[in-house]
């Protein structure tokens, strides 16, 4: 990812989908202001993004829609309660960004049975390469 727009374009999605329970958690706000800081972002420019509407600019490669799918699921456990919301909302992105069902249904239950919600990158990746051979 290269453009700024493209980096704007992430954060404001993971911005959107952290509060569709309702509330921006701050373990939610730190991760994502994480994110924002790796991505080159000044603290105004983060503090910005919250006065922003959301643009549709398609995430070009599979990699990189992994990723952001991967990071819409860490916003998703940050505060320890998975709400209905929040779950159909990260199945339809992922359908909406042209990730297999399947692996996206798997990751989701891998992430649930984790202690830490974590997954190894390896694992993460070969899940969603299954549908390719």
């Amino acid at each position: 990812m290269n453009s700024f727009e493209e980096k704007r374009s992430l954060l404001l999605e993971m911005i959107s989908f952290s509060v569709i329970d309702g509330k921006l958690h701050e373990r939610e706000f730190n991760f994502i202001s994480a994110i924002g800081k790796q991505l080159g972002f000044s603290k105004e420019q983060f503090a910005d993004l919250f006065h922003q509407e959301l643009p549709q600019l398609p995430i070009k490669s599979e990699f990189q829609r992994i990723q952001q799918f991967y990071r819409l699921a860490l916003i998703m456990h940050c505060d320890g309660i998975l709400h209905q919301k929040e779950a159909v909302a990260i199945h339809q992105i992922a359908i909406d960004m042209g990730l297999n069902p399947g692996a996206t249904k798997r990751v989701l239950q891998m992430m649930q049975d984790s202690p830490n919600a974590m997954i190894d990158a390896k694992v993460l990746l070969a899940m969603f390469q299954e549908q390719h051979n």
